[in-house]
């Protein structure tokens, strides 16, 4: 595993995971928020952050975390490792209200600068949806590789499991 994407739901864990997972193997892990969002909670336009995700790509070793189904494609085409995390809708809630209340008023380690936590109602639809409406999307979009070293994490106890093994 040199080249590793991690995706999943807002709340799923992505992130921590990656930091943990980037401790172990000593690869660097890129946030696609801190890669897509600018101060401000100004978003990079699509064809930059394409660019954006196609240098770090370009590196020997990679742990990239973030969803952005638009940009699973690039990714997923350099990837070695493709690692879903797949938890229920009331922890990915929970977490995304906990990150809130952790964060209030600064940006998360994954956020970009000057990119204070916070919920609207749009991403708090997107969280509660995503199971239902996201997930089969992904989960179609990871058959198309085959090739890859695909590995599905149902829940916490097989996150841990995951890193520890």
């Amino acid at each position: 595993m040199d080249k590793i994407i991690v995706i999943g739901c807002g709340g799923a864990g992505k992130s921590t995971f990656s930091r943990k997972l980037s401790n172990l193997l000593d690869i660097p892990v890129y946030h696609l928020d801190k890669l897509f969002w600018n101060k401000g909670w100004i978003e990079t336009p699509q064809k930059e952050f394409n660019k954006k995700i196609k240098e770090v790509i370009s590196k020997d070793k990679w742990i990239i975390d973030g969803n952005y189904i638009k940009t699973i494609d690039i990714r997923a085409k350099d990837a070695d490792t493709i690692i879903f995390i797949n938890m229920p809708t009331y922890i990915c809630l929970y977490r995304i209200f906990k990150r809130r209340f952790m964060y209030r008023g600064k940006s998360r380690p994954d956020m970009a600068d000057d990119c204070p936590e916070g919920i609207d109602i749009e991403f708090f639809k997107w969280v509660l949806s995503y199971n239902k409406k996201i997930r089969p999307e992904i989960l179609k979009k990871l058959s198309l590789y085959k090739e890859k070293n695909i590995v599905v994490l149902n829940g916490r106890k097989e996150v841990k499991k995951f890193l520890e093994g």
